[in-house]
């Protein structure tokens, strides 16, 4: 096998079958796959688990101070192998950002066919990755790597947070404000980018946004962060997926005004042009029996379900505090809009109008 040393002879999406958030396993095996194990009992500190499927665990340390813990890897979603490297940790930042607290170390996690690219291809994903952690002021403090027959990289994130401060997918109040803080669309447009129909140039805002981290705090005073009720973040399961899991969580229904959600320049020209991928279907398997799409047009069903892969906060916020909070978001997330409200529970979690 000949070992390929260049990194502008190598396309990193062409190496692997699915990229990015879309290579999760479809959310509807993974309940069942949960459905079987017997997990051990939680200790009395453990103050956020996997029951309502939120982006991570949270560990009580003391009154003032709790954990918390997430992991999250993939395969390829771009060709560039810096620019994978500052998605894949982005991505795996995200998570704590999305329980409202703050990463302070990560660890990497990195399988590689030793075989087949240079030593050059992974220092660059790590760079990436390196640089985006400096930038969020956390540490790298270590990690593991197996030689695999495909490249593979994530990061497993600790962060802090305030026991009392603590956002999860459970607890968005009838009358809230939905607020997401990203554009929808990754899923197409790196579709596009896999089967060499664009450029990572022809998507570089694609690019941009899933490289950003989903920093929020700083910019929010203390009585805003608690006008947050709920958050959650968009990744593989889409706006249906992650919406519906924070509506059962919270038990309530949304309602989705679909004009207002933002979408990327060429989200709709690409999924009319078929450029899907298998978690959109199987993203629909998982919520369709939830969902009230009876407005929507078959284009724009297809938006809900994209998988997303580093992909902007969903949060639930207090009607009273929504407008100061959106004007604090959009000066760092220019297309970070108000797309619906919370309703009392319905018989769908989600419906769109």
């Amino acid at each position: 096998m000949v070992i390929v040393s260049s990194m502008e002879q190598i396309k990193l999406t062409q190496t692997v079958q699915k990229g990015g958030c879309a290579a999760k396993v479809a959310a509807s095996e993974l309940k069942k796959i949960l459905g079987s194990v017997v997990f051990p009992k939680n200790h009395k500190e453990v103050l956020v688990d996997g029951s309502t499927m939120d982006d991570a665990g949270v560990y009580s340390i003391h009154s003032e101070l709790a954990l918390v813990q997430t992991l999250d890897f993939f395969t390829p979603i771009v060709d560039s192998p810096y620019k994978f490297g500052q998605i894949a940790a982005a991505n795996a930042l995200s998570d704590v950002y999305a329980m409202g607290g703050e990463p302070k170390t990560a660890m990497a996690i990195l399988a590689f066919p030793l075989s087949q690219l240079s030593n050059e291809i992974i220092s660059a994903v790590l760079q990436g990755a390196s640089d985006k952690i400096a930038e969020a002021q956390a540490c790298l403090v270590g990690g593991h790597s197996i030689d695999d027959e495909t490249l593979k990289f994530g990061l497993s994130v600790t962060g802090y947070v305030h026991p009392e401060k603590i956002w999860t997918n459970a607890k968005a109040l009838v009358g809230d404000d939905l607020i997401l803080i990203k554009p929808i669309g990754t899923g197409a447009a790196t579709a596009a980018l896999k089967r060499q129909i664009a450029t990572e140039n022809e998507i570089d805002d694609v690019i941009r946004s899933m490289s950003q981290l989903n920093s929020i705090l700083d910019l929010l005073s203390n009585e805003q962060q608690r006008a947050i009720h709920a958050a959650t973040d968009l990744t593989g399961f889409g706006l249906a997926g992650h919406a519906v899991q924070m509506a059962k969580a919270s038990r309530v229904c949304m309602h989705i005004e679909f004009p207002q959600i933002p979408l990327f320049q060429k989200t709709l020209q690409y999924l009319s042009e078929g450029l899907i991928t298998k978690a959109h279907r199987t993203n629909k398997e998982y919520t369709e029996s939830e969902l009230d799409i009876s407005k929507l047009s078959s284009l724009e069903a297809l938006v809900i379900f994209d998988p997303q892969t580093s992909g902007g906060l969903f949060l639930s916020v207090d009607p009273l505090q929504t407008k100061d909070v959106l004007r604090k978001l959009q000066t760092r997330f220019e297309y970070a809009r108000v797309i619906g409200s919370v309703v009392e529970k319905k018989e769908k979690s989600l419906v769109f109008i």
